[in-house]
This record gives C-alpha cells, sequence and structure tokens, in this order.
C-alpha cells in the first residue's frame, strides 16, 4: 500500500511523458537531490510545491532546460488569445499547440508548474507567438493586456461615419480627434505621395476590423489603416487601375461610386464598365451616391438620403456627377476589395445606363440607350 507522500509524487506523471512510470521519476528525484542549486538555471520554485514534487519536475526540468530558451513553437504570427476566468493552465496550452505556438505542452506545463506560474495565470487578453521561449510565455502569461478595443468598418462608409462608431467601440479617442487624423493627412504612409496635396483620406481608410487599446491614439489608428490598404491593393490591381487608364486616386473614387451603388457582389464588374464607358465618351455619371454625399447628414441622422428629388439632383456640389462630367474631385466613401477589383477588372460591356430591378432583388437592369433605360423603369 502507498503512502501520501508517493502518492503526491506520482501525480506528477501528469506533467511528464506518459512512458515515464513512477519508479523512474523517483529515481529521477533521486538524482535531482544530488544537484547544485537549481534556481540559477530555472528560477526559484513554487513555495508551494512538497519537496517530492519539487525533486520531481527539478529533474524533469534540469534535463529538459536548453528547450526553456528555444522558440516554444512554429508560428512567427503573433495571436491575440484570450484566457477566459477559471480556464485551467492545461487549457490554455491546449489551445495554444492548437495555434502552434507551444509545440510540447509538457515542458511548458512542468514550467508553469515548478514555479507556480499555473496558478498566476490572469483572465484576459495576450499577444502571443511560437517564437517566444517557454520562459517567455511564462512570464506573459502573469500579464494580461486590457481586453482588445474592436472596431469593424462595412464597405462603403464615409469618414463621419467611422467616426461617429467610435464612441461605442471604446477606443480612448473622440470622433472629432480621428476625424482631424484623417484630414490631416500626417502618417508616414507612402500612399500619400499618391494623393493630391491638402486633401482627407476619404477612400484610403480600408473597411476591415480593426484591434485597439486603451493607449491607442488617432494617428495609430488611421496609419493602420493606411498600411492594410497598402497590403491589400497588390500589384496586379494597381496594375489593372493602370490598364484602364486610372491613377490610384480615381481608382478609388470610382470603386467608392461602384461600393455605393452595388448590391450584389457579381454586379460590381458591369457597374464598374457602365461607369467607365461613359467617361470614355464624355457622359456625366450621373450617379445617385455622388449627390448623397454631397448632401451630406440628413434630418434624421442619417448620412446616405433615400428618394432623391429632382431638386437634389441639381445640389451644387463638385461631387455631383448629374452636373459636372467626369470623376468627383475625391472618393464618396471607402470601398472594399471587390469594388477595387472590379474597377482594375471591369466586365467587358456596351451598356451606358442601369437601374434598380423591380423585383426587390438588389440587382439592376443594364441597358445600352436611353430608350432601353426608359423601359426598364419600373411600372
Amino acid at each position: 500500500m502507498s503512502n501520501d507522500r508517493s502518492r503526491r509524487g506520482c501525480t506528477c506523471l501528469a506533467l511528464l511523458p506518459a512512458s515515464i512510470a513512477c519508479g523512474l521519476l523517483a529515481g529521477a528525484f533521486l538524482i535531482g537531490l544530488a544537484l547544485p542549486d537549481v534556481s540559477t538555471t530555472l528560477g526559484e520554485a513554487d513555495k508551494a510545491l512538497d519537496p517530492i514534487q519539487r525533486g520531481l519536475l527539478a529533474a524533469y526540468l534540469t534535463v529538459r532546460h536548453a528547450a526553456l530558451d528555444q522558440p516554444a513553437g512554429g508560428s512567427d504570427v503573433p495571436v491575440e488569445v484570450e484566457v477566459l476566468p477559471g480556464e485551467s493552465a492545461s487549457g490554455v496550452l491546449a489551445r495554444l499547440r492548437d495555434l502552434d505556438i507551444v509545440r510540447d505542452p509538457l515542458l511548458v506545463r512542468a514550467y508553469l508548474r515548478y514555479r507556480g506560474i499555473d496558478r498566476a495565470i490572469q483572465a484576459g487578453h495576450y499577444q502571443l507567438s511560437g517564437t517566444m521561449s517557454p520562459r517567455e510565455l511564462a512570464q506573459s502569461l502573469q500579464h494580461a493586456s486590457a481586453p482588445a478595443i474592436v472596431l469593424t468598418i462595412p464597405e462603403g462608409w464615409r469618414l463621419e461615419q467611422i467616426a461617429e462608431a467610435l464612441p461605442a467601440s471604446g477606443a480612448p479617442f473622440t470622433a472629432e480627434a480621428f476625424l482631424d487624423a484623417a484630414r490631416a493627412g500626417t502618417s508616414a504612409s507612402p500612399l500619400l505621395s499618391e494623393l493630391p496635396v491638402a486633401t482627407n483620406l476619404e477612400g484610403f481608410l480600408f473597411p476591415d476590423t480593426y484591434h485597439m487599446t486603451g493607449e491607442s491614439q488617432p494617428l495609430e489608428l488611421v496609419a493602420t489603416m493606411l498600411e492594410t490598404f497598402d497590403r491589400r491593393v497588390t500589384p496586379d490591381l494597381r496594375e489593372g487601375f493602370r490598364a484602364e487608364g486610372l491613377s490610384l486616386y480615381q481608382a478609388v473614387t470610382l470603386a467608392s461610386i461602384v461600393e455605393r451603388e452595388a448590391v450584389v457582389t457579381e454586379e460590381r464588374p458591369l457597374i464598374a464598365s457602365v461607369f467607365l464607358n461613359r467617361l470614355a465618351q464624355g457622359i456625366k455619371l450621373d450617379a445617385d451616391p455622388t449627390v448623397q454625399y454631397a448632401l451630406g447628414r440628413q434630418t434624421d441622422g442619417s448620412w446616405w438620403k433615400t428618394g432623391l428629388t429632382l431638386d437634389d439632383l441639381q445640389v451644387d456640389s463638385p461631387h455631383n456627377t448629374y452636373v459636372r462630367t467626369g470623376l468627383p474631385p475625391s472618393p464618396i466613401a471607402n470601398p472594399g476589395l471587390e469594388s477595387l477589383r472590379a474597377v482594375a477588372f471591369p466586365a467587358s460591356s456596351p451598356y451606358l445606363y442601369f437601374r434598380a430591378a423591380c423585383d426587390g432583388s438588389g440587382r439592376h437592369a443594364f441597358a445600352e440607350t436611353l430608350d432601353q433605360h426608359l423601359l426598364n423603369a419600373c411600372p
């Protein structure tokens, strides 16, 4: 019959390879007793460990000590990991193994247990990667960061809509501060060299999900949005813009109109072709979203007026493509990747007109002539 001390020693088997039996671990413990002070290589042991547990873990970690300072996993991409309240160290390590941040959970678990860190892991958010060593992971897991502030920007929002979403996201700065940053153009992004002088960054704040902390600054968010745009708008897209005779700024301006016009994704290249055909023939674009942009905020708080009137179509604005030929002077919204791709690689079509289909599907009826266009009107 085993006594309590031997049972406590064998409990440490859960931290070590299953093939090691209690007898072998006891031998390792005896070897561990003969080792010099291991605190210089392993750090101070958790005082809550009894002598058997401390000896077993010290022996195992001494044999494996070189691995404690090597990368713990294979992934070099930082990943945000959330530790839930009450989650066990084993549960956390299992998730880190799945993310390729930890390849040997037994080693990391043994180190956490030896140092007592397994009882000190805080619930919260962590930025971890496989390039971190077990020691670095153990240190990081004691210092949770504040929960990430998440801001999701849908395709087709204008600057002001992004700004108004910031308070609800928990951003640590005001909507006005963000607008100032987006209008100042003080980012170091190379994109700024491709934008007209003295313009805002409308169109280039790429729609995506962004993470902030309580220390984030508006210029940091703007810079991240520009970096995302620069990364997502690949060289093949830029070459497509050039093939259509468009500068990057012109392409983004047209894509912002396509974004606001299109409902069904597969129609975007066709809608882009209509506008490109009209530009080529010197015909005004007659795009409703440019009028909506010019009208600005409505009394009901919306930014995109529905049910435009004939008077609306005559609003005096450089963005109104019903009264001015060519592209508006700047983007009217921040387009997503599909609209940018539609401008880079438009459909080949003879169409010069389109209007909403009458079936409520969000699709459009396309026409080559004005007479055909008028026939497409809903009864």
